[in-house]
């Protein structure tokens, strides 16, 4: 349990932006940064972040939050694992007991796996360093690359002891369950095609003999690992590497090996080179040249084209230069023009790949190798398509390909340049292509239109419609957002100077917040939802408090809950401050504070006496029921009425 003391020095030592440049591409705009939102397919920067108010929202998603916010939603942590990967961030100091075996067995699937990977990456790299086979094998083929030490830790390499049981037998005598070793895929047990064990069956490492790659997540998180083996076995050997299989914490198809490693380097440089392998992404930072990751040879995939985008819109395809490295280079191109990339390719010289070119050049003259060589993607399609292709039927389809690509691109000026370019290379006229790449952005329309029909369809016979009628609580809804917005906004502002308490001498100054509470518990009436309820008497409670600011103090609430709502409603200014007051008066605020508990009033009495209606109606000609319905009928219209008055206007019975 980190206590409230703690939990106060991380949120005072955290910078926003800071943390959220950690995993989102930011700029600065006026008293603000913007970004692209990292919570949804977001196009145009709508993803905002106060420096000065310590929050960030999304004004298309509505995502909202402090720091803890933030990493929560963003790393899937929990609000405890959140505070501590901020504490580690800014270096401050948790005490923690340890934990008993019995709370151990208790955290959840995930929580748990990610602690077996990570103590299994220590338990690797430990092996490497320390054991006689780990550094007469794993060490040995690390360092034939070249790999300095440092690379060696920055990366967290190891290797895996060869005995089929080494780990499993380590890791369960430490305490760690065989059931998150077999989740995580870091060991096997073979089973029947029911998936009973087999008799006799003990669990089996799966990277014996091998060295490990970890495979770390945007916040650093062991989710998998990859194992090369290194001896004559690996001569015809389809499965010179192996990976960890898809689980709960990793599936192959997200994630990007180096991200980590990669991803400030990659806001830095505004722009991420996109190689095939492990060593190829090792080899680059060692010689220089940080902002690279690898899609470790699965077809790249939506989700990690979304999470570069994060960091970056700029990509060069490295690759190598054989057959294989120019089908890898074209398989990726239209798909990530279409999620709004800017696309380069490379292809390095005939017998060379990422990891080799980057052993025998620096990290300028790799650099500038780059500059000079790499292209883009209608130059690269063209000399590869349209290079020696005289038959008028193969250079037709070479440029509907072309074109095709052109037309998945999202920007209509940056699709017009293309085609202008397209036009000028291979001699046909704008128009023509123009015309062809319309029918291919029509075709592409239709055909969202039809999977959204059958998505729609399948839903339809999935799912019953339930139609709900218009209720008055939608109006009340809205009003207590707006009144919870009021108070977290500018709840401690006195609006109402040395009012007298009724029945006594005494005479007080009222807040915002105070006034809204002891109005509504005057007419017996309170909030609805029961965190707005809440934050209405925590407000209240400190209001009085020298030093007590309600934004602040919500915006850095201990309860996530809590800090959530007050980002969402204090990252903009609303209707609480006009174009012409940077702060709105005393006055605007006792205005607004009057009308807004007076709608509330009328709106939830009407809410009330409709409900009434319904009851009387019910209760027809059973007096014992119906008395005290037609009762609080009549005070509820008396309320009415008196609170039409207050309002300057009188309603019908």
């Amino acid at each position: 349990m980190i206590d409230r003391a703690t939990i106060d020095r991380i949120m005072d030592a955290v910078n926003i932006v800071d943390v959220v440049s950690d995993f989102v591409s930011l700029r600065k705009r006026g008293t603000s940064y913007k970004g692209l939102c990292p919570f949804h397919d977001d196009r145009t920067p709508s993803f905002s972040v106060s420096p000065a108010k310590g929050v960030y929202k999304c004004f298309s998603c509505g995502k909202a939050g402090n720091a803890v916010n933030f990493i929560m939603e963003h790393e899937q942590m929990t609000y405890p694992e959140a505070l501590r990967w901020l504490a580690n961030k800014y270096h401050i100091e948790i005490k923690e007991r340890e934990q008993t075996d019995e709370e151990r067995e208790q955290q959840n699937e995930r929580e748990s796996m990610l602690i077996v990977n990570e103590w299994a990456a220590k338990y690797f790299a430990d092996i490497l360093h320390n054991d006689v086979d780990g550094r007469a094998i794993g060490m040995q083929y690390f360092r034939s690359r070249g790999f300095r030490d440092d690379i060696i830790e920055r990366f967290q390499l190891g290797f895996a002891p060869k005995k089929r049981n080494a780990m499993a037998t380590a890791a369960t005598a430490a305490g760690y369950k065989a059931e998150y070793l077999e989740k995580t895929g870091l060991c096997y047990l073979r089973r029947d095609e029911q998936g009973n064990p087999l008799p006799g069956a003990t669990l089996q490492d799966r990277f014996a003999g091998r060295v490990i790659f970890p495979w770390m997540g945007v916040s650093g998180k062991v989710t998998a690992f990859g194992g090369r083996l290194l001896d004559s076995r690996t001569k015809g050997v389809a499965q010179k590497y192996v990976n960890s299989p898809d689980s709960v914490i990793y599936h192959k198809d997200h994630e990007l090996y180096g991200i980590f490693q990669a991803k400030r380097a990659i806001v830095k440089e505004d722009c991420v080179y996109m190689v095939e392998g492990y060593t190829d992404v090792i080899s680059m930072h060692q010689c220089g040249i940080e902002n690279v990751v690898a899609n470790s040879g699965t077809a790249l995939s939506i989700y990690q084209i979304k999470l570069l985008r994060r960091f970056t819109q700029n990509i060069v395809l490295l690759y190598d230069g054989d057959e294989a490295g120019i089908h890898a280079a074209m398989r990726g191109t239209d798909m990530l023009l279409s999620e709004g990339m800017n696309v380069k390719v490379l292809l390095l010289p005939d017998q060379e790949d990422p990891d080799s070119f980057a052993r025998k050049h620096t990290a300028a003259d790799f650099k500038k190798y780059i500059e000079e060589h790499q292209t883009d993607f209608i130059e690269f399609k063209t000399q590869l398509l349209l290079r020696g292709v005289s038959d008028p039927i193969k250079r037709s389809e070479a440029i509907n390909n072309i074109v095709k690509s052109i037309s998945v691109i999202v920007d209509p000026i940056v699709r017009a340049t293309y085609i202008q370019e397209c036009a000028r290379r291979i001699g046909i006229a704008e128009a023509t292509l123009i015309s062809q790449m319309n029918k291919f952005i029509r075709a592409g329309v239709e055909e969202k239109q039809k999977e959204a029909e059958r998505d729609a369809r399948a839903q339809q016979t999935q799912t019953p419609t339930l139609l709900k009628p218009k209720e008055t609580q939608q109006k009340v809804d809205e009003l207590e957002d707006m009144i919870v917005q009021l108070v977290m906004r500018h709840g401690e502002v006195v609006i109402f100077h040395q009012v007298e308490i009724e029945g006594t001498d005494e005479r007080v100054d009222l807040s915002v917040a105070q006034y809204i509470y002891y109005e509504l518990e005057g007419d017996h009436l309170e909030l609805s939802t029961p965190l707005y309820r809440r934050i209405l008497n925590e407000a209240v409670t400190h209001a009085g408090e020298e030093g007590f600011v309600a934004e602040t103090y919500f915006n850095h609430h201990a309860d996530i809950q809590v800090s959530s709502v007050a980002a969402r409603m204090t990252a903009d200014d609303g209707i609480f401050t006009t174009h012409l007051m940077l702060q709105p008066t005393e006055e605007y605020l006792r205005n607004m504070a009057q009308h807004l508990v007076l709608d509330f009033k009328q709106n939830w009495v009407e809410q009330r006496l409709a409900a009434l209606k319904r009851e009387i109606a019910l209760a027809a000609g059973d007096m014992q029921r119906l008395t005290p319905v037609l009762t609080e009928y009549r005070e509820m219209s008396e309320l009415r009425n008196l609170i039409g008055a207050k309002v300057g206007r009188r309603i019908g019975r």
